[in-house]
C-alpha cells in the first residue's frame, strides 16, 4: 500500500509514540517549505532511546506501508537524527537540542496536524 504526505507523517508520529518518543508534533509545511510538505518532530530521552525511536519508526513504516526513507542523517551520538521520506521529514532529537534549535518556531508558518486518535467517550 503506497502512503505519502499527511498519512505518512501520521504513521511516523504513531510509530514514534509506540516507542515512547516525547512531545511529538506533526507540521504541515505545504507552501511554506521547499524542502518537504510535512515535518514530524519528536524527542528522545537518551542515546539508546533516540536510536530506538529512529529504528522503530523506520521499521514500522517499512513493514506496514513499504515506505523507506531515501536518506537518514545523523546518529544517536549526534543527538539529532533525520529520516527523509521526501514529502515527510522526521526529526528525532534529544530534548536539549530541540530546545536549542527550535524547529517548531522556525517553521511557525506551518499548520499543526492533529495526529492522535480522539479519546473514546463513555456512552453512558
Amino acid at each position: 500500500m503506497a502512503i505519502e504526505g499527511k498519512e505518512l507523517a501520521i504513521a511516523c508520529a504513531r510509530a514514534a509514540e509506540e516507542i515512547q518518543a516525547e512531545d511529538i508534533r506533526v507540521m504541515d509545511l505545504t507552501g511554506v517549505s521547499s524542502l518537504t510538505d510535512f515535518m514530524v518532530v519528536c524527542s528522545g530521552t537518551s542515546l539508546p532511546h533516540l536510536k530506538a525511536v529512529m529504528r522503530d519508526v523506520d521499521k514500522h513504516v517499512a513493514e506496514a506501508y513499504d515506505a523507506h526513507p531515501v536518506n537518514a542523517e545523523g546518529d544517536a551520538h549526534s543527538r539529532w537524527v533525520v529520516l527523509d521520506y521526501i514529502d515527510v521529514m522526521v526529526h528525532v532529537m534529544h530534548a536539549d537540542l530541540r530546545d536549542l534549535y527550535g524547529l517548531e518556531d522556525l517553521w511557525a508558518d506551518g499548520k499543526e496536524v492533529e495526529w492522535q486518535e480522539p479519546a473514546a467517550e463513555d456512552s453512558e
